[in-house]
């Protein structure tokens, strides 16, 4: 059987595909996140881009409220005022409005722990899979995930916060794309002509395997494209 294809490869991403999963307990194998606070759950999307696999444990996403909120972590007491507060800084910022919380999509239920690593090599299954990549390159990614049967012709989109596009993706079973946030882009070092695309975890196997054939259909109507081009060009002057 031959091995999977080598997706950061085949499609030239500057980082490895992540695979996040929300688990009861630490999975066998995995270490756990040593390496001090991070400002927000994302930054940790960075580490496991560029190589690393760990977990972590809810109180490592504290120092984001919304981000906390949105990886259906509680708050501890003597911080639950910190979501409020996060928000209304937002709003009066201009930067959200009230009315569109709620429908901020949320990891259903609570976490014990978050385990991060690059995708081919997670030691666990993913609850989902987030790839940071240019727009051609998640177009490939959008062709394969809908040969596959895991997203619609138009994929949903999501803006702020960055990370809710995880609950997006693992709530609707689809593949959805995030702009990225402020927040989001800061902490994981999100280049500016890059976004995220988020693959159910379940579904990244297919779409791995759909993104093959994607590839080589590309490669042939690319041709076909430069030939027209050049075809209807018009004629250099003398």
């Amino acid at each position: 059987m031959p091995a999977p294809l080598d997706v950061q490869e085949a499609l030239g991403l500057d980082g490895a595909p992540v695979a996040i999963a929300f688990l009861a307990e630490p999975p066998p194998g995995v270490a756990r996140w040593e390496d001090g606070p991070v400002a927000a759950g994302c930054a940790f999307w960075r580490h496991a881009r560029n190589g690393r696999a760990f977990y972590t444990v809810p109180a490592d996403h504290h120092n984001c409220a919304v981000g906390s909120h949105v990886h259906g972590i509680t708050l501890p007491d003597d911080r639950a005022a910190e979501l409020a507060e996060t928000l209304g800084l937002m709003a009066s910022a201009g930067y959200v409005d009230p009315a569109e919380v709620p429908g901020i999509p949320t990891v259903s239920e609570p976490p014990g722990v978050v385990a991060y690593a690059p995708a081919a090599t997670a030691p666990f299954a993913p609850s989902v899979v987030v790839v940071a990549a240019t727009p051609a390159q998640a177009m490939l990614l959008h062709e394969a995930a809908l040969r596959a049967g895991v997203t619609p012709m138009t994929a949903p989109v999501s803006g702020r916060p960055g990370c809710a596009v995880l609950p997006l993706a693992m709530h609707e079973g689809q593949a959805a794309l995030s702009l990225g946030c402020a927040g989001n882009r800061m902490v994981t070092e999100l280049a500016d002509h890059e976004l995220y695309m988020a693959v159910p975890g379940p579904a990244w196997p297919a779409v791995v395997e759909a993104l093959d054939a994607v590839l080589d259909a590309n490669q042939i109507m690319n041709q076909a494209y430069r030939e027209r081009s050049a075809a209807v060009a018009p004629p250099a002057s003398g």
